[in-house]
C-alpha cells in the first residue's frame, strides 16, 4: 500500500519529515513542501516518487547520487540548504535554552576535499572495488567520480583501487583506505584487515601493497598507522609552519573549511598575551596563533604532538609553542595548568568536552574560540561557559561536509 506525504521540514539527518496521524515518517532525498508518494515501513518512506517538487531542488551532479549514502543533500539549492545548516545550530543552542544571533553559514566550494575514507570490496568479478556505502545499508557503491573531493584523489581511485587488491587478502578483511592529499602526494592509511583469524597482512601481500603503492606513486602506505613504505614524508602546511602529517594522523576534510576556522578563531585571540590550544592535533590552529602570542598545545595523540614540536622547527617568526602529549577526557587541563593563559582555543571531537569546558569556566581567560563539529555537544559545553559568567559573542556555522547533514562551527565566547 502507497503513502502520498507532504514534507514539512528536513530534520537533523538530513532526511525530509513528514507528520501524520500515526506519527512522524521520515523521507529520504526529499525537500520542504514536497509531495510524495511511496511505502511506509516502520517509520521511514522507501520507493520515494515526488509528486510536486520545490522549487529549491535542483539537479544532482554526482553519478552516485540516490545510491551512495554521502552527499544526500545535494539535491538542494544553495540557499536554503546554507540556511538549513544554520538552523540545526540555533536549534542545538535553543535546547540549551541559548539565544544566540547565528551568523550566515560559511560555503565551502566542491572539489575541496583533501580526505576521503574509501572502502575496498571485491567485485562481482573478483576485482578490488573502493566505494562508500549505500544509503542505510553496508552494500558498496562503486565510485568513479567525486565532486566533493579534490580532482586530484578522484584521478587516483583507478590506482588507488589496485593498493586496495592486496588487503583483501583474508576473506573476513573489510579494508577502508583512508586517503590525505598532502604537499608531498597521497598519503594512504589502511584500516580493517583482520588480523585476529587472519594473523594479519601476509608478507607476500605487503609486498604486492608496497608495490601498487610505488606504481601509484604514494608518498606513503601504512597499516593501522603503521608505515609499511614511505617514499616521500607527508606534510601540511599550517601557518608559518611545514608540519610532518603522522599515518593515520587527523586533519580537517577541507582546506577552506580551516581557513575559515583559522582567520576567525586568530582574530578573536588578537591581543592575548598567552594562549591555550587544546585538542590541537598536529597544530592546526597552534602556528596560526603562535604568531599572536605564546601557545601552551595539547592533545592525546602522541604522533600529533611530535609532528607538531618537528614543524615548530621549520617556523620562522612565530612565539614560542609549549607542546604535550596529555588526555584532555581523563586529565583536563586545570586551571593551575592554564595559568596565565587570556585565551583558550579549543577543537574537540563530536563528544565535546564537558570536562575540560568545566575546567576553563574556572580560569581567568577572558576569551574561549570553541571549534566544534557537533552542534549539539557544542551547546551542552557552551552552558558551562554562559553560566560561568561569558557571553557568546559569535557562532558561526562552516559546511566543511558539502552536502551532507555535518554541521561544523566555530564560536567566541568572552568573560
Amino acid at each position: 500500500m502507497t503513502d502520498t506525504l507532504t514534507i514539512a521540514r528536513v530534520g537533523g539527518q538530513g532526511d525530509g519529515i513528514a507528520a501524520t496521524p500515526n506519527g512522524l515518517i521520515f523521507a529520504p532525498l526529499t525537500l520542504p513542501g514536497e509531495t510524495v508518494r511511496g511505502t511506509v515501513r516502520e517509520g521511514r518512506l522507501e520507493d520515494v516518487e515526488i509528486l510536486t517538487a520545490s522549487p529549491d531542488r535542483i539537479a544532482p551532479v554526482s553519478p552516485q547520487y540516490g545510491d551512495c549514502g554521502g552527499c544526500s543533500l545535494q539535491h538542494w539549492a544553495a540557499e536554503p540548504y546554507l540556511d538549513w545548516k544554520r538552523e540545526q545550530v540555533r536549534l542545538a543552542l535553543a535546547r540549551e535554552k541559548i539565544d544566540a544571533e547565528v551568523e550566515p553559514t560559511v560555503p565551502v566550494p566542491a572539489g575541496s576535499r583533501r580526505r576521503l575514507a574509501l572502502h575496498a570490496r571485491r567485485g562481482p568479478d573478483g576485482r578490488a572495488i573502493l566505494g562508500f556505502k549505500a544509503r542505510k545499508s553496508w552494500r558498496l557503491v562503486e565510485v568513479n567520480s567525486c565532486p566533493v573531493a579534490d580532482p586530484r584523489l578522484v584521478a587516483a581511485l583507478p590506482a588507488l583501487a589496485k593498493v586496495a587488491e592486496p588487503f583483501l587478502e583474508h576473506p573476513k578483511s573489510a579494508p577502508t583506505l583512508h586517503v590525505t592529499l598532502t604537499l608531498d602526494g597521497l598519503d594512504v592509511d589502511v584500516t580493517g584487515v583482520e588480523r585476529r583469524s587472519g594473523g594479519g597482512l601476509s608478507r607476500d601481500a605487503q609486498m604486492k601493497a608496497i608495490e601498487a603503492a610505488a606504481a601509484a606513486d604514494l608518498a606513503r602506505l601504512s597499516l593501522a598507522g603503521e608505515t609499511l613504505v614511505m617514499a616521500r614524508q607527508p606534510h601540511v602546511q599550517f601557518g608559518p609552519a611545514t608540519v610532518p602529517v603522522p599515518p593515520g594522523g587527523f586533519l580537517q576534510a577541507a582546506p577552506p573549511a580551516e581557513q575559515a576556522m583559522v582567520e576567525r578563531a586568530v582574530a578573536a585571540v588578537k591581543g592575548a598575551k598567552k594562549i591555550a590550544d587544546l585538542f590541537c592535533g598536529a597544530g592546526t590552529f597552534t602556528f596560526p596563533l603562535a604568531t599572536v602570542a605564546p601557545v601552551i598545545a595539547a592533545d592525546g595523540s602522541a604522533p600529533g604532538i611530535a609532528a607538531l614540536k618537528a614543524g615548530f622547527r621549520t617556523a620562522k617568526k612565530i612565539k614560542t609553542i609549549e607542546a604535550q602529549a596529555r588526555d584532555l577526557f581523563r586529565r583536563p587541563m586545570a586551571p593551575y595548568d592554564l595559568r596565565g593563559c587570556d585565551a583558550i582555543v579549543l577543537d574537540p571531537p563530536r563528544a565535546g568536552a564537558l570536562e575540560q569546558t568545566q575546567q576553563i569556566a574556572q580560569t581567568k581567560a577572558t576569551t574561549v574560540v570553541y571549534v566544534s563539529c557537533n552542534p549539539v555537544t557544542f551547546a551542552r559545553d557552551a552552558r558551562v561557559l554562559l553560566d560561568a559568567g561569558f557571553r557568546l559573542e559569535t557562532v558561526t556555522p562552516v559546511d566543511q561536509f558539502l552536502w551532507s547533514a555535518h554541521v561544523e562551527l566555530v564560536s567566541v565566547f568572552r568573560r
